[in-house]
């Protein structure tokens, strides 16, 4: 399955700079576990994540269900970016 095609489809309806979300799947050891990044500016990363991590959590839930299928586990780490540097959300 192309999780990065479906977090797109997802993602770019909720922020305001679609072309500086990034996501890309990070190599793992483990063929069942996926680790994918998803990388915007702050305030896009904020709307992202949501109050109390709801959207987040909706986000990892939706992805987890397709995953599930194909015996896999996915970790959805989110990280934002300003001018450049990027810093751990």
């Amino acid at each position: 399955m192309d999780y990065q095609a479906t977090l797109h489809a997802i993602i770019d309806p909720l922020v305001d700079n679609k072309e500086s979300v990034l996501i890309r799947e990070l190599p793992n050891q483990n063929d069942k576990d996926i680790t994918i990044l998803i990388a915007a500016e702050k305030h896009d990363i904020s709307r992202l994540i949501g109050k109390k991590g709801l959207i987040a959590n909706a986000i990892r839930e939706l992805i987890s269900v397709s995953a599930k299928k194909q015996s896999q586990h996915i970790h959805i780490r989110f990280e934002s970016y300003d001018e450049g540097e990027e810093k751990e959300e």
